[in-house]
């Protein structure tokens, strides 16, 4: 699995980041010469443009040698997106992309943080832990960042996890947010991300993020996520600047196209 790599900081692209979505339209013109109009989701094409200053020598290898490896446009690799939640349907617990252990029962419409109602109210009524969670296809050596808001109207702990790290938090009364920086397995191809609830608790979440980076960055909510597994480099030319002594700079152009 080719993936796109981090720089040694645990980031993957400085700022600032140039993100473009085009979306196709579907016209269909009948013969009394009204039409029909109909959303094209395959055709839909994301790019990144991303900017890089100060790259160290070894940064800038690991690009070039990424880039020689892909041959430039021809092959597809997973892209995580800068710019993005990696979770999907953060706003829809009960979707089936996340997996609810048997005793966990959750609940919609909690005030949120925000000033919304798109909290989550979650009860473990079982003898032992409950995780919800969600399972990314994405390289395990990463480093990311988990994060949600979280509380409790009785004092009570929930435990991160985030690939092979974990850490307990204990909630209180108001709204606080709970971070997690963490990798998975090395040589794993996906990576779990959730929270365990301890038994008879019940807690309140809101805005459940992964992000691929050492920390957290304000909530997006999001449907889609962040991964994409057939992103591939625009150009077929890779140009890389030396500025200064174990300084350099580049930029890449990648794109991702629904119809692949």
């Amino acid at each position: 699995m080719l993936v796109y790599p981090q720089l040694s900081s645990g980031a993957l692209a400085q700022f600032p980041i140039l993100k473009r979505r085009r979306q196709r339209t579907v016209v269909n013109t009948l013969a009394d010469f009204t039409s029909i109009k109909l959303a094209d989701p395959p055709g839909e094409i994301t790019a990144w443009e991303l900017k890089y200053v100060g790259l160290s020598n070894s940064e800038a290898l690991a690009l070039q040698q990424f880039f020689t490896a892909t041959e430039g446009s021809l092959t597809v690799f997973t892209f995580l997106d800068p710019t993005a939640n990696l979770l999907s349907w953060t706003e829809q617990l009960t979707n089936a992309v996340w997996a609810l252990d048997p005793f966990l029962s959750i609940v919609a419409g909690v005030a949120d943080p925000a000033g919304g109602t798109s909290g989550w109210q979650i009860s473990n009524s079982g003898a032992a832990p409950q995780t919800i969670s969600q399972t990314l296809s994405a390289p395990g050596a990463y480093v990311y960042c988990l994060s949600v808001y979280g509380k409790s109207s009785q004092p009570a702990q929930v435990t991160l996890l985030c690939g092979t790290a974990s850490v307990v938090c204990t909630l209180d009364t108001s709204w606080n947010r709970l971070v997690l920086t963490g990798s998975g397995d090395p040589t794993a191809q996906s990576v779990v991300f959730g929270i365990q609830v301890p038994p008879g608790a019940t807690v309140d979440i809101f805005g459940l993020q992964v992000e691929p980076q050492a920390a957290a960055s304000v909530y997006k909510p999001s449907e889609t996520g962040g991964v994409y597994e057939n992103a591939s480099f625009r150009d077929d030319v890779f140009l890389l600047t030396s500025t200064d002594v174990n300084r350099n700079s580049a930029t890449v152009n990648i794109i991702h196209a629904n119809s692949l």
